[in-house]
């Protein structure tokens, strides 16, 4: 299996391989453009937000500042609102459907590291091996249709968040939140059914 390959396995892969290499510096570049765009260039913004992520739909709004891994990972729906200082660590697939709202300082994660200390290390690792000294893995993050991730939500690796869903202001998503629930916490927990 390639790098790529791994990674969107949800194996340890090398996050240092060229691959994303190249897939952080075109994204970096992509985003320097984005954020150097007036509020009001609707159009332009569209396009480039075309470019980076892997799929747009209609009438997607995504505020300043935003910060994203590779962009190609990110699947957007239509009808969707991102809103300012939002981070989408997407190392491997976001998935996003449509009529979504998704407040300021969301963070979704995809990667990640083992937890005890001598699963997360290298093994034989040391300078002169140009691996990376700890392993990664990313897993997939989907939210459904219709969902609202209030301010400051948290959304870990390999959760899915059902259509119709909401997800309270601060809440840290360890585990999948079912359709149409009201999740709040940390770790997140369904309070009630909407």
């Amino acid at each position: 299996m390639t790098e790529l390959e791994k990674c969107m396995a949800g194996e340890y892969y090398d996050c240092h391989d060229r691959v994303f290499l190249e897939f952080k510096a075109r994204a970096r570049e992509l985003l320097k453009e984005y954020h150097a765009l007036g509020y009001g260039q609707k159009e332009e913004k569209t396009k480039l937000l075309k470019q980076l992520f892997g799929k747009v739909g209609d009438n997607v709004s995504v505020g300043l500042p935003f910060i994203c891994d590779y962009g190609c990972n990110i699947h957007i729906g239509s009808n969707v609102s991102v809103n300012m200082n939002c981070t989408f660590v997407d190392c491997n697939k976001i998935e996003i459907g449509d009529n979504v709202l998704i407040a300021s300082n969301v963070q979704l994660y995809t990667a990640a590291h083992p937890v005890e200390l001598a699963q997360r290390l290298t093994p034989g690792w040391s300078p002169e091996t140009g691996e990376y000294f700890c392993r990664t893995y990313a897993l997939p993050i989907k939210i459904g249709s219709g969902c609202w991730l209030g301010g400051g939500v948290i959304v870990l690796p390999g959760v899915s968040i059902g259509e119709g869903a909401v997800i309270g202001a601060g809440s840290v998503v360890t585990k999948d939140v079912p359709a149409h629930s009201l999740a709040v916490g940390n770790p997140s927990r369904v309070i009630r059914k909407l």
